[in-house]
């Protein structure tokens, strides 16, 4: 394990049935530096699979796959390979938290307005730039979501401030100039939320933010928009489950997102439930959890439809979180399978010029973006 986190290798662990290969997991490394945790995370993306597996084995789903070929073992061992890969791990780390001073991290929320097609069309970060919503220092913005109505736009972000060290729900209104103003906080909560989510049905605005801290799911309605919002539903209970992102499809609802069943990363384990109606009731999918991969379970955005495709914006964590997005198109989706097409990533550009992105939404002319600072 040493020699392969100093080469920059992610683990992949394989389940076999009979000596024949039959599931696959890649688990998110939260802490690469530190062995104890690398084992907590391999530990716990190994239960998830054997899950997994139980799973699709009781549903006739359980099939041969093909193995990956194994990587050749560097010799060197411990001293050689993981002793350096420390050293500089640390002295880069020292060095990050004095370029962020006082802040323990920081995210930034971009957009633009543009008239044709966008990142999720083109596969890159290219084109007209993105502005940054601007922060006075104090706190940072994240995982922006954008909704149309009547013809104006409004933002709503993850807004982080540094002295409460816990996220409430911000919105910023697009001003006659283009650009977005300062985000007021319209949903506050004991504990942390993120990830809007924010819709329009049958005539009313609904939001499902991400509470997975609280272990709950929650549906909340405007009743002023997009100032006021009341709590209309708990959707689910006891389940820490993580940016949660609905389709409506055939007249049933779903909701994916990442699960963490225990212990390990929250990033890693796909999970799919379902309901005859937005309020519910709600099921797991008898396939749950789905995947146990860094770079294919934890969306990233809402939906996007594309030339009658559906396409899922995912997180790839193989490098760190927020370390990029790929866009993943939907083959199926039913209560007997799911199925998706391996990610697209999305290429870097010079639209916006970071090392990767985390979020992607667009709503009319009004794209929007984020990523770690």
């Amino acid at each position: 394990m040493t020699e392969m986190l100093a080469s920059g290798r992610l683990p992949e662990l394989t389940a076999r049935l009979d000596g024949v290969a039959v599931a696959r997991a890649r688990p998110m490394i939260s802490d690469r530096l530190w062995l104890s945790r690398t084992s907590n995370d391999l530990l716990a993306g190994a239960i998830s699979l054997i899950a997994q597996c139980v799973a699709r084995f009781s549903a006739g789903k359980l099939a041969p796959i093909i193995e990956s070929p194994a990587p050749p073992l560097q010799k060197g061992g411990f001293i050689r390979h993981y002793l350096p890969f420390f050293g500089r791990g640390m002295v880069d780390r020292a060095v990050q938290k004095l370029r962020r001073g006082r802040r323990p991290f920081y995210w930034q929320v971009a957009y633009r307005l543009i008239d044709g097609p966008g990142v999720a069309e083109t596969g890159r970060l290219d084109g007209k730039p993105f502005t940054v919503l601007a922060d006075d220092g104090q706190r940072f913005y994240a995982d922006p979501f954008v909704l149309e109505r009547d013809g104006r736009h409004f933002l709503f972000v993850e807004e982080f401030p540094y002295a409460t060290g816990r996220g409430v729900i911000s919105v910023a209104e697009l001003g006659t100039d283009g650009t977005f103003g300062v985000p007021k906080v319209v949903l506050e909560e004991a504990h942390h939320l993120s990830y809007p989510q924010v819709f329009a049905r049958s005539g009313e605005i609904f939001m499902i933010p991400e509470s997975a801290t609280a272990r709950e799911l929650v549906l909340y309605r405007a009743v002023q928009f997009p100032d006021r919002w009341v709590r209309d539903t708990v959707l689910m209970t006891n389940r820490d489950f993580n940016d949660a992102t609905l389709l409506e499809s055939d007249g049933r609802f779903w909701l994916l997102g990442t699960e963490r069943f225990g212990h390990g990363s929250a990033s890693d384990t796909m999970a799919v439930y379902s309901a005859p109606a937005l309020r519910g009731p709600w099921a797991a999918h008898a396939l749950n959890p789905v995947a146990v991969d860094h770079s294919a379970t934890r969306p990233g955005g809402a939906f996007i439809r594309q030339e009658g495709s559906l396409l899922l914006p995912v997180q790839n964590g193989s490098r760190a979180y927020g370390g990029g997005l790929g866009l993943m198109r939907l083959d199926r989706l039913d209560d007997f399978d799911i199925r998706f097409e391996l990610p697209r990533p999305i290429d870097p550009g010079p639209a916006w010029a970071r090392a990767g992105i985390h979020t992607l939404n667009r709503a009319g002319r009004v794209e929007v973006v984020d990523s770690a600072g």
